[in-house]
């Protein structure tokens, strides 16, 4: 299997055979497998998956898109991170620089400051690896644990797909995890500054992300 010729059947197969598997040994499968042609992208909103991940694999290559306009905590936030596992962390910024482009074309916007950076990142690359969980919106309900990404050309897995909020907040308490300064400021999703604000009690948690707007993806997870 390789990621531009997948038995998609073979994927289907492997990801319903995960979906009652430990994180860990999904991520055990995903670099056994692809090895040097893995790269995991993390939007350091939490390190949950980077803890699971680079347990298994310390040398892992992660990805981080430095869009320009992170809030200071996100960048705090991830230089933490980074120190405490000493991670082989590569930092994407845009190719070109598009200014206040939010303001007039917000899906332009995200496309020049996380799409396009992450298909650079991805060039020659048979895999990547990402956090997405399907509790997180209505959009992500079906994501499956490895799927072939038709869009990029290779295969996509997704090892805490499956798990609650509980779940990861349960991980990151028994874990003595890191948090980022803004979740308890009301930011459960947490993206650039420009387009994100806090949430209310009781409303969807990432009702914060792209408000007034009917949009509610970036287009990293279409």
């Amino acid at each position: 299997m390789t990621a531009t010729t997948p038995d998609l059947a073979d994927l289907a197969v492997l990801s319903r055979r995960f979906e009652d598997a430990p994180a860990t040994e999904i991520v055990a499968w995903a670099t056994e497998t692809f090895g040097d042609g893995l790269v995991l992208a993390s939007s350091f909103q939490d390190c949950v998956l980077l803890d699971l991940a680079l347990g298994v694999a310390p040398d892992l290559e992660v990805v981080f898109l430095d869009t320009g306009f992170h809030f200071a905590e996100t960048m705090w936030f991830a230089e933490r991170v980074r120190e405490r596992y000493r991670m082989n962390l590569t930092v994407m910024h845009p190719k070109v620089e598009v200014g206040d482009l939010w303001q007039l074309d917000i899906d332009s916007c995200c496309g020049a400051r996380k799409v396009e950076p992450l298909a650079r990142a991805l060039e020659g690359r048979a895999a990547w690896m990402t956090a997405v969980r399907r509790v997180e919106a209505p959009t992500r309900a079906t994501t499956p644990i490895v799927s072939f990404d038709v869009g990029r050309g290779l295969v996509k897995v997704n090892p805490i797909a499956g798990w609650t909020d509980d779940q990861v907040d349960a991980y990151i308490a028994d874990h003595d995890l890191p948090v980022h300064p803004l979740v308890d400021r009301g930011y459960p999703s947490i993206g650039c500054w420009p387009c994100t604000r806090p949430v209310a009690p009781g409303e969807d948690p990432r009702a914060g992300r792209w408000s007034g707007q009917s949009k509610t993806e970036c287009g990293l997870h279409a």
